[in-house]
């Protein structure tokens, strides 16, 4: 068996059981925690308010997109687009060709980012989200 496949499949492998392993433990305790409360139901139990929080906490309101929350991701992916573009200037020191790649790639964040930015103007909720 030829184990010299797994070198270059590794770090795609970790990846996925980062994002795979997580989710499916939190599913399994989620999967356990509403068969307990089925039982108690069943039997006739109340449910103490504490357990009604700790099921409730987990659950996350959508986010609603405001021009301060478009703005701020605009101004980060500007950012990444400029880091990216002194990283293709960095490497063109050394390779020419190098400084083309990088640089073309950088515009995409940068494209991106100048959307948002622009789409902040545009959005009817004007003020920022309140913690």
């Amino acid at each position: 068996m030829d184990l010299g496949i797994l070198v270059p499949l590794s770090p795609f492998l970790m990846v996925a059981a980062i994002v795979i392993v997580p989710a499916w433990l939190k599913n399994r305790e989620r999967r356990e925690m509403q068969q307990t409360v089925r039982a108690a139901i069943e039997k006739g139990q109340a449910l103490p308010p504490e357990l009604i929080e700790a099921l409730s906490k987990d659950v996350q309101p959508k986010k609603v997109s405001s021009a301060h929350r478009d703005l701020r991701i605009g101004v980060i992916l500007l950012a990444v687009s400029v880091g990216m573009g002194l990283l293709g200037a960095a490497l063109g020191m050394i390779e020419d060709e190098a400084m083309f790649a990088v640089a073309g790639s950088a515009t995409i964040p940068g494209m991106i980012g100048i959307a948002f930015i622009i789409l902040s103007f545009f959005n009817p909720n004007k003020n920022p989200p309140e913690v």
